[in-house]
């Protein structure tokens, strides 16, 4: 059976809660689509989440990847249209900070989604769950691995499935910053196995 890498992040900054990491959680070994989900959860750390993405996927050499990241402020399912060469933004859990800096010297500025992102949207919106794309992962870790795990199939010549989609917060994350927009964390996880069962269908 074909393989999905599904990663999320640990919490960071001051989200005591990142729903990514129970998502991954609940749909590692399960099977949506013809994908086998393998799901692994991220460091916050510049230094080493984009290693760790890579070498899971040289040890599991999966047919798709798909990594989550939390959104805290936005209200929608936000596949993500494009990866920039920088790394920018607040110190990560380990206290590595950069400003401007290139993740690859030699690498493209930008690298777009293999996804089929405008599906994604138009089925999570057509199930009642708010969808759009995003034309920025930002330049934090959710970027950071999303423009590492591409840039390493276009050295790689391989052409899989492969981008980043944002989530909101949950409502467990919002009774601890009730200023965020939330979702229940069931709805959070239908989302990304309909996303998932898009990419299928698609791949």
């Amino acid at each position: 059976m074909n393989t999905l890498l599904l990663t999320g992040f640990e919490p960071f900054l001051n989200f005591s809660i990142n729903p990514t990491e129970e998502i991954v959680k609940e749909l590692n070994g399960q099977v949506i689509g013809s994908y086998q989900i393998i799901g692994k959860v991220l460091p916050v750390d510049f230094n080493t989440a984009g290693n760790e993405l890579l070498n899971l996927f040289d040890t599991y050499n999966p047919s798709a990847v798909v990594s989550l990241g939390l959104a805290g402020g936005r209200s929608k399912i936000t596949p993500e249209r494009i990866a920039i060469n920088c790394n920018d933004g607040a110190a990560d859990n380990k206290g590595n900070k950069f400003v401007g800096a290139k993740i690859d010297l030699e690498g493209p500025d930008g690298l777009f989604s293999t996804l089929p992102i405008q599906k994604i949207v138009d089925v999570l919106n057509e199930h009642h769950l708010p969808a759009e794309i995003s034309n920025s992962a930002g330049a934090y870790l959710c970027n950071n691995v999303m423009y590492q795990m591409l840039n390493e199939l276009k050295k790689l010549r391989k052409q899989i499935p492969s981008g980043f989609i944002h989530i909101p917060a949950s409502h467990e994350l919002a009774v601890i910053d009730r200023k965020l927009p939330s979702w229940s964390q069931r709805d959070l996880t239908e989302a990304i196995k309909l996303a998932i069962e898009v990419i299928s269908h698609n791949d």
